[in-house]
């Protein structure tokens, strides 16, 4: 089954925590703080694998995760960071954030790596914390925790050459002959449901990759037929095969199919008509052919590259597929203009605050905080000691948390709330 448009969830791990330990060997007095800092949590990274050609595998396992780092160890010992979480995409594949629509980025190149969700960073253990004033700290941080995305994949194929026309028209006729795939084929419209991909190999050993792209009809950018599905597979082919059906009996104008087909690429995106189009009539083998084909020809620009084939009787087919290869071999490469994080630019403007206080609506006397900040600052907070408590409240203090809450209203006494943790305002 060919699946092109999947939705992922993907969480990286959690930073180990940095430990709060010391030294107590027997001839150190006063030995100091020696607890170590926790390992990164494990990343999840897409590669790009050219031996797929479908998101399949996808169907079926839908949720990856990575292992958080090892915690901090004694005697001033880092935990372990964690390994990676690799999943492998066709190359093709891009990448989108699926709450904003966001391009995240865009898998190209074998081998080529993307990094959906960053590992958390480990916690800093108490060896970082001691001071004149605090020679036996008993601070240390928490792991950062991971990252929870979801994430959109949409493969679009890499096929050097592209073969569309309304259905019908031979294009799985033609693969099977160039070509030693085994497409559906039978005298009906949709025959093809999915793109199929064919590696053609010529006697002087030559070779491309051909796409069999299914579906297009009058009103297909528009999301008619089934060529709206399969439309994105048009954009990284560098050489379009355009198949044009010259049986006199089809009830069918060529040219107005020509026209009809070109309309549809055009409206899905502009720069698939730039790209080297050859012209091929087929079904020459049919009685009345040759007269409908001196009339296609005598509507088309003098300019226009002609090849007429039959693929029953495989007439014309090899001189078409060499002379592809001499189009491409000529054919610009594809240059994909992918701005991801790393290559955006941002304009900062800042903040008043980066926290929101409100009310408690249930209960009198109750604040809740708000903001990404101060949420990851509890996060990465040790709790279990005297010494992380006061710390964190220094800190709440300095980002003008405390003089915020007077202002709204807080009197000691009163119950404060950041995320699940509730302390009394003092």
């Amino acid at each position: 089954m060919f699946v092109d448009n999947v939705k992922i969830t993907v969480r990286s791990g959690k930073g180990g925590d940095g430990a709060v330990a010391f030294r107590h060997e027997k001839y150190v007095p006063l030995g100091g703080p020696s607890g170590g800092d926790g390992g990164r949590g494990g990343d999840i990274i897409l590669k790009a694998n050219e031996g797929m050609n479908t998101l399949m595998d996808f169907r079926y396992k839908r949720i990856f995760k990575a292992e958080p780092g090892q915690n901090g160890q004694i005697k001033g010992m880092y935990g372990h960071k964690a390994d990676p979480v690799y999943i492998k995409v066709p190359t093709g594949t891009s990448v989108y954030d699926e709450e904003t629509g966001r391009l995240i980025g865009d898998l190209v190149e074998n081998n080529q790596e993307l990094v959906v969700a960053k590992g958390g960073d480990g916690g800093r253990g108490n060896i970082h914390f001691a001071n004149s004033k605090n020679q036996a700290p008993e601070v240390a941080e928490n792991g950062e925790p991971g990252q929870e995305k979801h994430i959109k994949l949409e493969l679009k194929l890499i096929a050097d050459v592209g073969l569309v026309g309304f259905p019908s028209v031979g294009k799985s006729t033609l693969l099977s002959v160039a070509t030693s795939a085994k497409p559906k084929i039978a005298a009906y419209h949709f025959t093809t449901l999915s793109p199929n991909l064919g590696m053609v190999r010529l006697d002087d050993g030559r070779d491309f990759v051909i796409a069999d792209l299914p579906g297009l009809i009058e009103g297909a950018s528009n999301g008619v037929g089934l060529g709206i599905q399969f439309l994105r597979h048009v954009e990284r082919t560098r050489v379009i095969l355009h198949l044009v059906d010259m049986d006199p009996n089809n009830g069918r104008d060529p040219y107005e199919d020509y026209l009809a087909i070109r309309k549809e690429l055009g409206n899905y995106d502009e720069n698939v008509l730039s790209r080297p189009e050859v012209i091929v009539p087929t079904k020459l083998d049919v009685e009345g052919s040759e007269e409908r084909l001196a009339e296609f020809k005598s509507k088309l620009p003098e300019d226009a590259d002609i090849f007429p084939i039959s693929s029953i009787q495989h007439t014309g087919v090899k001189a078409l597929l060499n002379h592809t290869s001499e189009v491409l071999s000529k054919a610009e490469p594809i240059h994909f203009d992918v701005q991801t994080d790393e290559t955006k630019e941002y304009n900062y403007e800042p903040e008043a605050n980066d926290f929101t206080i409100e009310k408690d609506p249930e209960y009198e006397h109750s604040f809740i905080v708000h903001g990404a900040k101060v949420e990851l600052l509890l996060q990465r907070t040790n709790l279990d000691h005297q010494d992380g408590i006061m710390r964190f409240a220094r800190q709440l203090k300095s980002m003008g948390i405390e003089d915020a809450l007077i202002e709204a209203g807080a009197e000691s006494g009163d119950s404060v709330t950041i995320l699940d943790f509730t302390f009394e305002f003092i």
